[in-house]
């Protein structure tokens, strides 16, 4: 008897520390979590390497590449109304509503200077 009232003990012991280690709850995903996007823009003697960068809306790490010449960079009104400012090569992070906004060269980098444009898209 002493045998089976062990043994039982013992079961019962095992299956209230199973209940206690079991974790049947899940989590919603935090939808407030913020997703840190890298954007990545190469700047070259009077162009951007694209017309067009499309980002989601949210934390953006903003990177500025001088592939050729010396360049940096405006992006007018895109992180909550003020200019982002990337002077020479560098990162920022910005947090970015959905609209367009106008990238500009802001170094004078020689007679294509004015042309150096392209369009933030957050979506």
């Amino acid at each position: 008897m002493k045998k089976i009232s062990l043994h039982l003990l013992t079961l019962l012991f095992i299956v209230v520390l199973a209940a206690c280690g079991s974790d049947n709850t899940t989590e919603p995903e935090n939808e407030s979590a913020t997703t840190d996007e890298t954007l990545t823009i190469q700047a070259l003697n009077w162009r951007f390497d694209q017309e067009e960068y499309v980002v989601p809306s949210g934390e953006t790490t903003i990177e500025l590449v001088n592939a050729s010449g010396n360049h940096g960079i405006i992006i007018q009104e895109a992180d909550s109304g003020e200019d982002v400012v990337l002077n020479r090569a560098g990162t920022t992070v910005a947090s970015l509503e959905p609209g367009e906004y106008q990238i500009i060269c802001s170094i004078p980098c020689g007679s294509g200077h004015t042309e150096m444009v392209a369009s933030l898209v957050v979506t």
